[in-house]
C-alpha cells in the first residue's frame, strides 16, 4: 500500500512540476519552439528534464544575485555608420571607432609568440579572461611568464570560467605560485560556491587578453595546447586570434571589468589616460549575454543577413541556429546572395553534430553551400557580409552562444581585414568537402528528432 501511495505521489508531483515549469515559461514569454522543446522533453523524461529546466532554462534573470549590466560608453546622438551600427547603438552598444595595428593570426605558433611577447613587453598590467585554461605544456610557460611579471610588481588579473576550466578549478594548486607572486585569480561562477548566484547554464565564454591597457588580443582561442603553442602540431585546432590597439581597448576593458567585479566584488579602474581614437581600422565591440539588456548581437546578425547583397560566408564549429536565422539565410539565398557555411566534418561535441544535420540539410536543399572541413578541429568563428563587414570573436552560431553564454564579438568594417579573412576562408575551402552525404531514413528520423532539443543546445 505504501509503495502505491508513493508511486501516485511521484506521478502527481511530476505532473505538477511540469505545470509549474509551463507557467514559468509563459510568464517569461519563451518562444513557442522553446516551450514545445522543453515540454516534449519533460513528457519523455519528466523528472530529469523538469530539474534541468529549472537549472538551465532561464537566462536573463532578475534578482539580487544577477550580474549587473555592462555599461558601455555610448553616443546615441551620432550619425549611424551603417544599419548594423544603428541597431547596436539602440541596444546600448558603443559606436564604431577607429583603431590601429589590427592584425589577424591564424597560425597557432605565431599566436603563441604574440601572446608571450605581449606578456614580456608589459610594464604595468595584464588582464586575462578565458573560458578554457588547461594546465599543460603551453600554459605552464604562460603561467610561468605571468608569475615573473607578478613578482616584478605588475598588476596581474586572471579570470577563468569554472566549468570551461573545471580541471584547473579542482586543481587550483597549479595557480599557487602565481598567487604567491602577487597575481589575482578568480573563477567565474565557481561551481561549489554561491549556490544562489551560480547558474550553471550561463558560462563566461569570452576571450579577452589585455596588456598595459594599450594592446588587446581576442578571438576564439582559449589557453591550452590544442589552441596555440610554441611548436607547430598537425592536430592543433584551427582558430583565430586578433590583436588591436586604440579605443577598442577601453570597450574590452569595460567588459572585463564588469566580469571581474561579478567574480571578485572588486572594482577595476581604467588608468590609461592617453588612449586615443585613431588608425585605419573601424571596429565595434559587441558583448552579448545575460548581462546585456537586449540581444543586440543577434539582432545585428539578422540585420546583416537581410542587408547582404553579394555574399555571406560563415565559419563556425557549432551550427544550431533558430528558425529566424535559418529562414533569414534561406531568404538571402533566394535573393541571389552566395551563402557558404564552413564547419568541421566532425566537431568535439557529438550532440552538436547530430542536432545540426537537420538544419544543414534544410539550407542545402535551398542552395546554401555546406562545406565540411576535413582538417583538424575547426574552432574558429567568423562571418563575412559582402565586402562591408566581418564578425570575429567568441560567438558560435548556436543558441548557447547567442542567448545563454557571456560572449564578446568584434565587428570590423575595414576592407583590408575583410579581404584577409576572406583569403583565410578560401584556404579552409581547399581542405573541405562540399555537401552533406546522403543518410538512411533512420538517420534522418534521428536527426529530425534531435532537432527537438535545438532550443536547449
Amino acid at each position: 500500500m505504501t509503495h502505491i501511495i508513493l508511486y501516485h505521489f511521484l506521478i502527481v508531483f511530476g505532473e505538477l512540476m511540469i505545470v509549474v515549469a509551463l507557467i514559468h515559461m509563459l510568464y517569461k514569454r519563451r518562444s513557442p519552439a522553446s516551450i514545445i522543446s522543453w515540454l516534449l522533453s519533460m513528457v519523455l523524461l519528466p523528472y530529469l528534464f523538469v530539474l534541468l529546466y529549472f537549472i538551465f532554462g532561464t537566462r536573463k534573470r532578475k534578482n539580487r544575485y544577477k550580474k549587473e549590466h555592462i555599461l558601455l560608453t555610448t553616443s546615441p546622438d551620432e550619425d549611424e555608420h551603417n544599419p548594423i551600427d544603428g541597431i547596436l547603438k539602440n541596444c546600448g552598444i558603443s559606436r564604431v571607432k577607429r583603431n590601429q595595428e589590427f592584425k589577424i593570426y591564424t597560425d597557432s605558433s605565431e599566436a603563441y609568440q604574440l601572446f608571450m611577447d605581449s606578456i614580456e613587453n608589459s610594464k604595468k598590467s595584464i588582464y586575462i579572461s578565458t573560458y578554457v585554461l588547461k594546465y599543460d605544456k603551453t600554459t605552464k610557460k604562460i603561467l610561468n611568464a605571468l608569475e615573473k611579471k607578478a613578482a616584478k610588481g605588475l598588476e596581474i588579473k586572471l579570470l577563468v570560467d569554472s566549468i570551461g576550466s573545471w580541471q584547473l578549478y579542482f586543481r587550483r594548486d597549479h595557480l599557487r605560485k602565481l598567487k604567491k607572486a602577487g597575481g589575482e585569480v578568480e573563477f567565474f561562477m565557481p561551481a561549489l560556491k554561491m549556490p544562489f548566484r551560480n547558474y550553471i547554464n550561463l558560462r563566461n565564454h569570452r576571450k579577452i587578453y589585455m596588456f598595459d591597457e594599450t594592446l588587446v588580443l581576442s578571438g576564439g582561442m582559449n589557453l591550452a595546447d590544442e589552441y596555440l603553442g610554441e611548436e607547430k602540431q598537425k592536430d592543433r585546432w584551427e582558430d583565430i586570434l586578433f590583436s588591436s590597439k586604440g579605443s577598442c581597448v577601453r570597450d574590452f576593458f569595460e567588459v572585463f571589468a564588469s566580469d571581474w567585479f561579478y567574480a571578485s566584488s572588486k572594482r577595476v579602474e581604467f588608468k590609461n589616460r592617453d588612449l586615443k581614437e585613431s588608425g585605419d581600422t573601424d571596429i565595434q565591440i559587441v558583448p552579448s549575454g545575460p548581462d546585456m539588456e537586449k540581444d543586440g548581437l543577434y539582432e545585428a546578425l539578422l540585420c546583416a543577413i537581410f542587408e547582404a547583397k553579394r555574399r555571406i560566408w560563415i565559419v563556425t564549429p557549432y551550427f544550431v541556429p533558430n528558425d529566424s536565422l535559418s529562414q533569414a539565410l534561406i531568404i538571402a539565398r533566394h535573393k541571389g546572395v552566395e551563402v557558404k557555411l564552413i564547419t568541421p566534418k566532425k566537431s568535439n561535441h557529438i550532440s552538436a553534430d547530430l542536432i545540426r544535420c537537420s538544419f544543414m540539410r534544410d539550407l542545402e536543399d535551398e542552395g546554401v553551400e555546406i562545406w565540411l572541413y576535413e582538417g583538424s578541429m575547426l574552432h574558429a568563428k567568423a562571418v563575412i557580409f559582402d565586402d562591408t563587414s566581418v564578425v570575429l570573436g567568441s560567438v558560435n552560431i548556436d543558441n548557447r552562444s547567442l542567448f545563454l553564454n557571456y560572449e564578446v564579438a568584434t565587428f570590423v568594417y575595414t576592407k583590408r581585414v575583410i579581404n584577409e579573412t576572406s583569403e583565410w576562408m578560401k584556404s579552409l575551402l581547399l581542405e573541405s568537402k562540399l555537401g552533406i552525404k546522403e543518410a538512411s531514413r533512420f538517420r534522418i528520423i534521428m536527426e529530425n528528432f534531435m532537432r527537438i532539443f535545438a532550443p536547449q543546445a
